[in-house]
Parts: C-alpha cells; structure tokens; sequence
C-alpha cells in the first residue's frame, strides 16, 4: 500500500500539477510534495517530468533557472543543479540506468550535476554521473556520457568538444512566461 501511494504522488505531480497553469502551484506540489529543492526565481515550466523514490525525488536546482517544458528529471539517485542555469525543452537528465554487461541487468547509476551559468540545448541526453562544468554549453540533441569542462561547447553522439564559451557572462535568468508558452515581458528583464 506504502508504495501504491508513493506512485500515486508522482503520478499526481506528472499528469496533473505539472499541467497545471499556475506556476505557484506547481512550485508547492514540487517542493513540498515530491521533496525538490527550488532555489528563488527559478522557473519551472509547465509538462516537467520528476521521477525519484518513495520518499523524496533527490533534485536541487539553484537560483535563477530555467527548467523548460517535457524536461525530465531523475531524482531516484540525484540531480544538482546550480544557479543561472537554462535546460531547454524536452532534455532528458537521467540518473540511474542498467549495466547491460551483467546477467542480472542491475540498476546503476550516479549523481548528474550541472554548474553556474550552464546552458543545456534543447533534447539533449545527460546520462548518470556527468558532471557539467560552470558556463559549458551542451547542444541541441547531443548525448552527453562524460564530463564537460568548464565553458566547453560539447555536440554530437556521442557530445564531444566543438568549442569554448566566452567566460564573461553577466546575466541573471529571468523568465516567467505565460501558461505553456515563450510569451513573456522582456522590458522586465
């Protein structure tokens, strides 16, 4: 019955709050029912996905970020993200995966953190146990299996460096649009 309801928590989260218009709402059920750690001014688009275990989904996202519709999340071993980072539309973070080497085919997996002023293109793949480093880009469709350095640019599948981010970055992530769309007041930012 314990695990009936704990699923029953995470089905709520997915197919109901996290298509829910008001982001208020939204932010409580992920904070205060499903265990994440929000930082302040940090969007959390509609259609976000968050999977974890019974007690909590194991995710800390920092200040200042964007986390982009049909993203998924995978807090069952765990995801730290810092501040100022932007994950756009349908990237897929993964945690935990199986060893397809073993008979047994178990569970395997490690913690995904992703640094400051990160930018994750759109259906990227980050898999178990890669480290992002501070203002690196990942492109758009790239599957990331290794760590990126601090502002690389890494494409391809496999993600492989095709470059070098310029080191001043100066923004603040301000985005708060309106239900599930890019419409927003730029003059606020």
């Amino acid at each position: 019955m314990f695990y009936a309801l704990m699923g029953l928590k995470y089905y709520l989260g997915n197919n109901f709050f996290a298509r829910f218009p008001n982001e208020w709402v939204r932010r409580c059920y992920l904070q205060r029912i499903l265990g994440v750690a929000l930082g302040k001014e940090t969007h959390v688009s509609m259609r976000v996905f968050v999977t974890g275990y019974p007690v909590r989904a194991n995710v800390r996202i920092g200040d200042n970020c964007v986390i982009n519709r049909e993203t998924y999340l995978d807090g069952r071993v765990g995801v730290v993200i810092g501040n100022n980072v932007n994950v756009s539309f349908q990237v897929c973070i993964l945690s935990l995966h199986h060893d397809h080497n073993l008979p047994s085919f178990p569970a395997i997996g490690g913690v995904v953190t992703i640094h400051d002023h990160a930018w994750i293109g759109a259906r990227a793949i980050i898999l178990p146990g890669v480290t992002i480093g501070e203002g690196a880009v990942v492109a758009a469709g790239a599957v990331v299996n290794r760590d990126v350095g601090e502002y690389e640019v890494v494409g391809g599948v496999p993600a492989r460096k095709i470059g070098e981010r310029n080191r001043d970055i100066q923004y603040l992530t301000s985005f708060s649009p309106y239900f599930d769309t890019d419409i927003f007041d730029e003059s606020s930012n």
